[in-house]
């Protein structure tokens, strides 16, 4: 692979894709100039000014925190084109028209630096034409990037050269985009719509016929189609509002005229009641109205009506029931819910056999024509429709074998790559040996291991052969090299006594036996916290020895983690709430995921953190106060953190939000690397030469010199109606504790002080009826409630 270091990127084009892909870079330390025409009237820059600051505004937000927009400069093609000489990636966004971007390449090779990365972020026109009449320089370092909406939540990255680019460059860019920017990258032909959008707009144009066939509703089909099928809660006609029809349109129209071979060509055609959508200018969001209508009812309250497909009119939301979708309620597994939905006998089986079988039929005839190896399929979907598990691993969960007479029956048949396969005796797609994933590669009639996942430690994949220990809550995985890893498996990966008895069996068998330890999962979420209904049956029944002995044992694992003999790195991603958070700040190291929503969210709840979370911010406050501050700032800081509850929306803000220190964490920008990654830094850490830490006696509390601050400023809020009583009380609890309760004058007191101060608090405030008030609220219907 070529050492070629990306510093700095010019964008050009500042619109909606632009201006995030910009942001997206600059995310990652990247300098960026992002560039597009001149404003007839005014600030020549005006334009692209305008962009970028309605990006940042936008939500959810395209950067990590608000600072790093200072990385990006602005500028316009008139003035600011020569500037991009100085560049290492030249990316153009500028509107889908062949003729323009020509006009913008012109420009571009006028001032490009030889060697220097173009490539295009078009989504239907053609790479190659893009590329024709360029100089050898040019098409040799010259591709497509199609990122998808929004590059910073979305991991596809599709690559697609031209047959001049050298290998090379392809290359760097598969890995860039993998290590650097967090992306999967699928590399791609030069076909119509690529792999994804091929794919995805005919399963959603596929959909579209289906609703009147079958004659079902719009909010069934949503139903249907969202989570319990492992895809995206918006599922299908809501996404469809939040993306655009008009977009999802063109790439339909754009398919229909350039695929007039495809078999499901006619599929591509739009069905009568959305062209009425088009013309009627009801396009999702962006027009107010679309499949869905937000409103306000005759008491003032907004409330979300469907559209009537069949009338055309919206009307309130009707409730959908379905066996099928009750069935797979207890099935945590998405593969084996396949089966259920393709042998059930109502309406959402119905839809899933007649799109699916279709559906099967559609990708497998595609290969070779948008890829010749299977796997760039199923990765497609998944990192750009947020599907769980990509077509052909669908059909592998059904059985392939089982579905093609079901395929018959709804007018459909596998490519006969697919039969040759089954009579050489392959009977799935993929396969797992020896902790590798393998897929059946097609010319050679055998399987071969997914490439560019030798680095990506999956534990799906070794968990049959590599579990050492397991309960129903948690499992003990050896990853190999003298490390150990902790994977939660409760529903959202809630911590209960099983999940604490895990970590600390962990410890054990590490200090005794291996070098190191890994906390870490492959879930949705790192985890959601504390088993709050756990511990509302404990204060209900009055059980308060056994509420203390729990919480006790939560406090104890927390500073095992801190310090046992073996280091132990902590590998959050997504959601990292409560006690997910709390070990987090105990770990002697953080590899956490880009997409890390982090917080100590307690107070939600009526309680406090409990499980070192309170003792650890009074401690990292102690840590920062120095003779020329007003220390009470520094307190005031940490407790407004909790009291606030406030949730990082990246891990670079969940260190601005204290909840990582300086030198104790590292970032993994792709989501697949992480559980390697936090391997890789638990064995630095071993080889370094690991101590284990000394427990602290030297904590300053402030004592009543902060306790005054914390109830005036309590005391207030409550005055101004800003917060409840019982957020009062709450508060003047957890100032309690980390003030070091209400000593005369600042005092220096051990963890385990700090560690009783908390616990007493916690049980004391789940005596109070408020705060098991708001525990019911959560746990019964999910949602925080404010009393």
């Amino acid at each position: 692979m070529i050492n070629k270091k990306i510093n700095k990127v010019a964008v050009l084009g500042s619109g909606i894709m632009g201006s995030r892909i910009a942001c997206h870079f600059a995310n990652i330390g990247v300098e960026v100039l992002l560039l597009d025409i001149a404003a007839k009237e005014g600030p020549k820059n005006g334009i692209v000014d305008a962009a970028l600051l309605a990006a940042v505004k936008s939500n959810p937000s395209p950067v990590y925190t608000k600072s790093v927009v200072k990385k990006i400069s602005t500028g316009n093609f008139e003035d600011d084109m020569s500037k991009i000489a100085g560049y290492d990636w030249i990316i153009e966004v500028v509107v889908e028209n062949l003729d323009i971007k020509k006009v913008v390449f012109d420009q571009v090779e006028q001032y490009r630096k030889p060697g220097t990365l173009v490539t295009s972020n078009t989504s239907g026109i053609p790479i190659h034409l893009m590329a024709e009449g360029r100089s050898d320089d040019f098409k040799a370092n010259f591709c497509g990037t199609h990122f998808f909406n929004p590059p910073r939540y979305l991991r596809l990255l599709e690559i697609i050269p031209t047959p001049h680019t050298k290998p090379e460059i392809v290359d760097f860019l598969m890995h860039y985009g993998d290590q650097f920017l967090g992306k999967t990258t699928v590399l791609c032909k030069d076909t119509p719509a690529f792999i994804a959008n091929r794919v995805g707009v005919y399963s959603i144009m596929a959909l579209l016929h289906l609703v009147q066939e079958m004659d079902l509703t719009v909010e069934e089909v949503d139903k249907f189609t969202g989570p319990a099928l492992g895809r995206p809660k918006s599922a299908t006609f809501r996404t469809t509002d939040v993306v655009g029809l008009d977009t999802m349109i063109k790439v339909s129209k754009g398919l229909y005229d350039n695929v007039p071979d495809d078999k499901a060509h006619d599929l591509f055609k739009l069905p009568d009641y959305v062209e009425k959508m088009e013309a009627n200018k009801w396009l999702g969001d962006k027009t107010k109205q679309g499949f869905y209508k937000k409103t306000k009812n005759a008491e003032g309250k907004s409330e979300i009506l469907a559209l009537d497909l069949k009338t055309l009119e919206y009307r309130p939301q009707q409730k959908v029931k379905s066996a099928t979708l009750d069935i797979t309620k207890s099935i945590e597994n998405v593969k084996d819910r396949m089966k259920v939905f393709a042998t059930g006998k109502d309406k959402a089986a119905e839809l899933f056999r007649a799109s699916f079988f279709g559906l099967f039929e559609y990708v497998s005839d595609r290969i070779p024509e948008i890829s010749d190896e299977l796997y760039r399929i199923d990765d497609a979907m998944r990192a750009g429709f947020g599907w769980d598990l990509g077509p052909f691993e669908v059909w592998d969960a059904v059985g392939i074998k089982e579905s093609l007479d079901g395929m018959k029956t709804y007018g459909h048949e596998a490519a006969v790559w697919v039969h040759e396969m089954l009579s050489a005796g392959h009977t799935s797609f993929y396969k797992v040996e020896e902790g590798v994933k393998k897929y059946y590669d097609i010319p050679s009639k055998s399987y071969k291991a997914v490439p560019g996942t030798e680095a990506f430690i999956v534990l799906d994949n070794i968990r049959l052969t590599k579990t050492i220990w397991k309960n129903s809550g948690a499992s003990i995985l050896d990853l190999g090299d003298g490390i150990l890893n902790v994977e939660f498996h409760s529903k959202m990966n809630t911590i209960g006594g099983d999940t604490l008895q895990a970590i600390n069996k962990a410890i054990d068998l590490a200090e005794k036996e291996y070098r190191g330890l890994v906390i870490g999962n492959d879930g949705a979420n790192f985890s959601a916290g504390a088993n709050v209904g756990m511990i509302f049956m404990m204060a209900v029944e009055q059980e308060w020895d056994e509420l203390n002995m729990a919480i006790k044992l939560f406090q104890n694992t927390s500073m095992r983690i801190r310090y046992s003999s073996i280091p132990v790195v902590v590998a959050p991603h997504n959601l990292t709430l409560g006690g997910g958070c709390e070990f987090s700040l105990h770990a002697d190291h953080v590899q956490l995921n880009a997409e890390t929503y982090m917080g100590l969210v307690e107070f939600g709840v009526g309680v406090i953190p409990g499980g070192g979370g309170t003792k650890e911010f009074a401690l990292r406050a102690s840590d920062e106060y120095t003779d020329d501050q007003i220390v009470q700032n520094v307190l005031k800081e940490r407790f407004l953190t909790i009291g606030m509850a406030k949730v990082s929306t990246s891990a670079l803000e969940a260190y601005e939000l204290g909840y990582l220190q300086k030198d104790k964490f590292s970032v993994s920008m792709n989501r697949s690397r992480l559980i390697a990654d936090a391997k890789a830094k638990a064995i630095a850490l071993a080889e370094a030469g690991y101590t284990q830490p000394v427990r602290r006696k030297d904590i300053r509390v402030l004592g009543k010199q902060g306790l005054g601050i914390v109830y005036a400023g309590a005391n207030t809020m409550y005055s101004g109606h800003y917060i409840s009583e019982h957020d009062k009380k709450i508060s003047e609890k957890l100032g309690y504790v980390m003030c070091g309760g209400d000593l005369s004058s600042p005092t220096e007191v051990t963890e385990q002080y700090l560690l009783d101060l908390e616990r007493e608090a916690f049980l004391s405030l789940c005596g109070e009826r408020k705060t098991l008030e708001r525990i019911q609220s959560i746990v019964t219907k999910g949602k925080p409630l404010r009393n």
